[in-house]
């Protein structure tokens, strides 16, 4: 992959082996990369190398990778930086767990390497696209800029994750018509990337924690909606 500057990745992860396969292939594929054993040196690594994309264990010692992600996502430089886990744990709660701290995909080990690579370039593929189109919203008492995933709501600034940014924005350009949590998954988080439904479900209620109650609409039974009278 050439990049004019390469997009930085960082490896989080106690397993030497895993870090080792994932550093090598990352680095072929023309990231510049660092690596951490555990989320508390991740911290403190991300906050100096400003990360694009981490690729996060959940079972670490001294910090574990959901406490690292709540942290991440905490840091103001960082939140828009991709959280990618990859974990031995495969249970349903984790899955939400990792959601509900902001991560944007969940992939179960064992990894396979070309699948991963791919994977990852299409991230930053669609990253590129959605920035080239530079939409401003201007709805209601809102105003959505995606050039700096900000939302105005009069005087209030609210800064919003990757992913919640993105689903109220694809809501927020067609008010008053209805997503389902399949359409939402497709768009948001893209055919090749398996996510329970619910992971909408923990987004929507982020979003109305940030932006409050009256923009987001629920149909029992139906989806989503961004709701204008």
């Amino acid at each position: 992959m050439s990049t004019e500057k390469a997009h930085r990745v960082l490896v989080v992860d106690d397993d030497p082996d895993i870090v080792e396969l994932l550093d090598y292939n990352l680095q072929k594929e023309g990231y510049e990369v660092r690596t951490a054993p555990d989320g508390r040196k991740a911290i403190e690594i991300a906050r100096t190398f400003q990360p694009e994309l981490v690729l996060l264990d959940i079972m670490m010692p001294h910090m574990d990778g959901i406490e690292a992600g709540r942290q991440l996502r905490s840091l103001p430089d960082l939140r828009q930086t991709y959280i990618l886990y990859l974990t031995a744990r495969s249970e349903e709660y984790s899955e939400v767990a990792a959601f509900d701290v902001g991560a944007d995909d969940y992939i179960t080990k064992p990894i396979k390497p070309r699948a991963l690579m791919s994977r990852i370039n299409a991230l930053f593929r669609r990253e590129a696209q959605k920035a080239d189109t530079g939409d401003l919203i201007q709805i209601a008492d809102l105003t959505i800029n995606r050039k700096n995933y900000s939302v105005n709501r009069g005087d209030q600034s609210i800064i919003l994750p990757k992913k919640e940014f993105e689903l109220f924005f694809h809501l927020a350009q067609t008010p008053n018509k209805v997503f389902s949590r399949e359409e939402l998954l497709q768009k948001i988080w893209g055919a090749d990337i398996y996510v329970l439904e619910r992971t909408v479900d923990v987004h929507i209620r982020k979003l109305r924690e940030k932006i409050g109650e009256g923009y987001i609409r629920t149909l029992k039974g139906v989806g989503y909606m961004f709701e204008v009278a």
